[in-house]
């Protein structure tokens, strides 16, 4: 390893004892009194709110606060970013009474929030304080007091903050978690607020969201021709695939490209059997209003690339409704 190398990984390991020092001695903290008691009171505040979570912090507070304002929009808990600066230029105006604000000064003399903590002070509005100095202003302001200081910042000359924004950071996720797990906050849930990721996709769509339908569907009866059967599964959108229905339109079997090719080792002229003696019985079927992840959960499992799709709460609960293929699913974005 080159010298410069070496010296790089030497440093950044001492940033990480640093910061790592500095989140032990806070765990070791929040297991005790009084600041066990504090964080649950935070989370009381935040979990009763009937409002909105208003976050405000001057510089490297200000965007960890924003951070954790979007952990907690993000899980739930309604939240924005205030900045202190704008809040006395009129921004003051979105708290309102059924709010709960939670302040960020390491330091807790940060003039900008001056302001801030006379207007909820009047209102009655909960505060939360998150700094590193107790016996603060800011500290001694809120209603709750949750201290995250460091005996010393990762920066060698002890001025950027560094570990004590990283203390801060994980102060706000471990709030908003215990938050979420207080209110019940459900994977489902998260996935409304998340409908553009991938969490959101699995667990928002659902097989009749990306299924064919109409007359897309490759259906047959188990008297058609075998010569016709071909022509319904070269013709429809989903192609090498038919299913087979019984008088009562009833799913029983389905013909695939492989019955086609198992039929020719055991028939002179298959083309003059019919569906019904190609057909393979019993197919897999998935039920419409299933999450779309559980179909390629069945398709990877049983090794298909086909499934048709029924509606099992109608009263014709083994009809073929849609007709589901592996390429969709993958189009769906579900992997």
């Amino acid at each position: 390893m080159p010298a410069e190398t070496m010296i790089d990984v030497i440093e950044a390991t001492r940033v990480l004892d640093v910061e790592i020092r500095g989140l032990e001695k806070m765990k070791q903290r929040l297991a005790s009194e009084p600041m066990s008691s504090s964080f649950t009171r935070a989370v009381d505040l935040i979990a009763g709110c009937s409002g909105k979570l208003v976050v405000a912090g001057m510089g490297k507070s200000g965007l960890i606060g924003r951070k954790i304002a979007s952990t907690f929009s993000s899980t739930g808990t309604p939240s924005f970013f205030l900045h202190p600066a704008e809040s006395s230029h009129g921004d003051m105006g979105v708290i309102g009474t059924g709010d709960v604000v939670l302040a960020i000064s390491y330091g807790g003399e940060t003039p900008e929030l001056e302001a801030l903590l006379r207007y909820v002070g009047r209102k009655d509005i909960p505060l939360i304080a998150v700094t590193g100095k107790a016996s603060s202003t800011l500290g001694k302001a809120g209603a709750v007091m949750l201290d995250v200081s460091v005996s010393e910042e990762a920066c060698p000359m002890g001025l950027a903050p560094t570990a004590s924004t990283t203390t801060t950071l994980v102060m706000g996720d471990a709030l908003a978690v215990a938050t979420l797990q207080r209110k019940g906050f459900s994977r489902e849930q998260y996935a409304e607020l998340h409908p553009g990721g991938t969490l959101g996709r699995k667990l928002l769509t659902r097989v009749s969201d990306v299924m064919h339908t109409g007359d897309a569907l490759p259906l047959v009866s188990t008297e058609t021709p075998m010569r016709d059967v071909l022509s319904v599964m070269t013709q429809k959108e989903v192609r090498g695939i038919a299913g087979v229905l019984d008088d009562s339109k009833k799913l029983v079997g389905v013909v695939t490209d492989g019955d086609l090719r198992r039929r020719l080792d055991k028939s002179l002229n298959p083309l003059q059997d019919k569906a019904s003696d190609l057909m393979s019985r019993a197919p897999k079927t998935v039920d419409a209003a299933e999450l779309a992840e559980r179909a390629l959960f069945m398709m990877e499992q049983f090794k298909i690339q086909t499934l048709f799709v029924v509606n099992r709460a109608s009263e014709e609960p083994s009809r073929p409704v849609g007709l589901l293929h592996l390429q969709d699913l993958l189009h769906a974005k579900l992997r």
